[in-house]
């Protein structure tokens, strides 16, 4: 099933990419819920966190090393930034492609909601 984000990849659809190498996409979300608000998605279609599997260590990692790098590139590594994955309808996942909230510029509180 081809989602928003598969489009975004396959460049169906426009998106603010603020990063991309061969295994993952960044792009700033459509409706931010903080100053900066990208989303970091893999390439490879993986519905959710609860649907990995072993096979996707490798691109798991690679994602969080990623969002690391891209929080530093967007100048949110000193003042601190928070990264969200949403698993299923009652954590708040609405596109069914496992994605990285990269969160920052501003306080946030905890608990999130």
């Amino acid at each position: 099933m081809s989602t928003i984000f598969t489009q975004i990849i396959n460049r169906e659809i426009p998106a603010d990419i603020v990063y991309e190498d061969e295994f993952c996409l960044a792009f700033r979300d459509i409706n931010p819920q903080a100053p900066v608000h990208v989303l970091l998605i893999p390439k490879k279609e993986i519905v959710s966190m609860a649907t990995a599997e072993t096979e996707d260590q490798a691109i798991l990692g690679h994602l969080m090393v990623k969002a690391s790098e891209i929080a530093s590139m967007l100048e949110l590594s000193e003042s601190g930034y928070r990264l969200v994955v949403n698993t299923n309808e009652d954590a708040g996942q609405s596109v069914y492609h496992l994605h990285i909230h990269i969160l920052g510029g501003r306080k946030l509180t905890w608990p999130p909601g």
